[in-house]
This record gives C-alpha cells, structure tokens and sequence, in this order.
C-alpha cells in the first residue's frame, strides 16, 4: 500500500555498555545509542510522533504551532527556533541526541558539532518516512509496540478516509496566503493526499516546484474540481489576514462543481503545513476526510 520503507534495525550489544540500533534517517543509515537519556527536537513532526509515543523531551525549539503537543514540551528547555538553534543553549543542555528535520535539515552540520544528531525530514514520501520514523523512534526509545499500535491506528483512519472519498471525483489542492493562492500537485509537498487517499488531480501536473504555482481563481473554475483541498498558510504559522474561506469566497470559485456541492474541505492548517508526517498530524488529517465525506 505504500512505498516500501526498510528499517535496517538491528540491535547492537556494544563491547561496553553502550546498546546501539541503526535507523534510516533523511541522509542515510545512522548508529544511534538506545534510551538517550537527554533529548533536544529541532523539528515538530518529529515532536508530534514522539508526542504520541509518550517520549518526553528535555529541549524543543518554539514557537509549536500545533496545540497537541504542548503537553510534551511544557518544561522542556528552549533551544532557539526552527531556524536558529539557540547553541549556547544546546550545549549547557548536555543532550544526548539532538533531532532535526525539516525546517532545521539544514543545520544537522552543525548541530552534530554539539552533540550526536539525527536528520528525520519526511518530504518525498509523507506517508511511507512517517511510518519509517515512528518505527525508529520505537527502536530508539524501546516503544516498539506502542509505534505498531500508532501505525494500525493510522492505517484504519486512512482505510476509512479512502472509502469516503472514493467516490467524490477529482481534487485540487490550494494554498491561500491572505489574498493569495498556489496549487500542489500529485508530486509537490501535499501529494501524499492525493495518493495516499487515492483521489485523482482534477488538473495533471499542476506543479512540481516545492512552494506550488501562484494560481488566479479562474484557474480554480476552470480546472472545476470536485473536492476543493484547502490549506491556510497565514493560519498555520499565527499570522493574522484573511482567512482562506474568505479568500475563496468569489463568484468564479462559486462555479466550481466543489463549491456548488459543499465539498470545500478546509484542513487543520498546522498539521499539514507544520507537523505534515508526524503521526498525529496525518491521522488527523486523514480523519477530517473520514468525517467531512461521510455518507
């Protein structure tokens, strides 16, 4: 059902006491030591799995964005941004491994000068990187059965979500951003909706660059989808300005056969754009399918 994800994941005595497991991680195998007493996140899907696996975290980037898992990082050590490690931070932390992704992918570098760090992007494949990280953090911290309880979890939500869209025709996914919109395809950032819940593009090849293609709205009325997918960047990062379903709101969306047949499906903002991959994120978002195309 999905792309294959192979975890290499062996478990090593070490000839001291040190018990090591190799994952896969965004840039290849990694050796990393099991149970790491210190932990640091520079990365929200990553915290939103480890979240739902009940791992606590000693350090985490802010601000969240998404609410669920304030609960984890309450009393965890700020560490700086998603874009600016706080280092001074991180290394009075004396963490035993720092995890990032995503957003901070690309200071893994210099992360990994401070302390033993692990690149856990989801990107290419959502869904099948998401399965693969939460079965690496079960490795890592020992929650190997609470990881395949999360991911039948997911997989009956996205079983139900599939059967609710089977039927419902072709979709469009958009971006709004205040007064603007762009469009992802199959193969762009969202894609994973597209294939994962198995709903055909209402246009081919809308986009393959990674920020979408600005669209007018009467590309909208006239690629005429079905189902309308609608994701709110300005509501995803607190930003103030007009919501999506105001944006939208105008007489050449209203010709599309997805306005006239109420099937806009306006997503949890945060979960696609912040956290998209952690398990959290993507069982909610498969859910709202499940309910908003319930028969």
């Amino acid at each position: 059902m999905f792309r294959a994800f192979a975890l290499s994941l062996t478990v090593m005595t070490m000839p001291a006491f040190a018990e090591t497991v190799e994952i896969d991680t965004y840039i290849g195998a990694a050796e990393v030591t099991v149970q790491p007493d210190r932990i640091a996140v520079f990365d929200i899907a990553a915290l939103d799995t480890l979240d739902a696996l009940g791992i606590e975290v000693d350090g985490v980037v802010s601000p969240l964005s998404v609410d669920y898992v304030s609960d984890t990082a309450e009393g965890a050590d700020p560490v700086g941004t998603l874009f600016e490690p706080d280092y001074e931070a991180i290394a009075a932390g004396g963490y035993d491994l720092l995890i990032a992704g995503g957003r901070s992918s690309r200071v893994v570098p210099e992360l990994s000068e401070v302390a033993s760090t692990i690149d856990m992007t989801i990107w290419e494949d959502t869904v099948g990187q998401g399965l693969a990280r939460l079965n690496a953090y079960g490795e890592i911290f020992g929650k190997q059965d609470e990881a395949a309880a999360l991911q039948v979890t997911f997989e009956d939500a996205l079983d139900a979500a599939k059967a609710a869209v089977a039927d419902e025709g072709s979709a469009l996914i958009v971006m709004t951003n205040g007064p603007t919109v762009s469009a992802y395809g199959a193969n762009g950032r969202f894609g994973w909706l597209h294939t994962a819940l198995e709903i055909p593009e209402a246009v081919e090849a809308v986009e393959q660059a990674t920020h979408g293609e600005a669209i007018s709205f009467e590309f909208i009325r006239d690629a005429n989808p079905d189902v309308l997918i609608v994701i709110d960047r300005a509501a995803a990062i607190g930003q103030e300005g007009d919501a999506a379903a105001m944006t939208l709101d105008n007489v050449l969306v209203h010709e599309t056969a997805a306005w006239s047949n109420d099937k806009v499906i306006y997503l949890n903002s945060a979960n696609v754009y912040i956290a998209n991959g952690g398990m959290q994120s993507m069982t909610q978002i498969v859910s709202q399918f499940a309910t908003k195309f319930a028969d």
